[in-house]
């Protein structure tokens, strides 16, 4: 029988040192759960989040050199909307 634990829902999607990877699910970071959670956590501060991504993508560029620098760029940063949602 598996137990569900109700902390393991909530660990957050981040990124595990050297590899670039979730730490939770194992999807190149930021995973779809990992967005999603950086936009509500950020969904005042657009500028914030993009200077939060820029940090972790200097991480990602020098943990990961073999990668293409251009690639983890439009991974990390680049998918974040240029403007929020309008509300109706």
């Amino acid at each position: 029988m598996t137990r569900h634990l109700p902390h393991a829902r909530r660990r957050p999607h981040v990124p595990a040192r050297p590899s670039f990877r979730c730490c939770v699910c194992g999807a190149p970071w930021p995973c779809s759960p990992a967005r999603l959670n950086l936009l509500h956590a950020y969904r005042k501060d657009r500028i914030g989040l993009r200077i939060y991504l820029a940090a972790q993508l200097t991480r990602a560029l020098q943990d990961r050199p073999d990668l293409d620098p251009g690639h983890l760029a439009a991974r990390i940063v680049y998918w974040v909307p240029r403007t929020p949602p309008r509300r109706p």
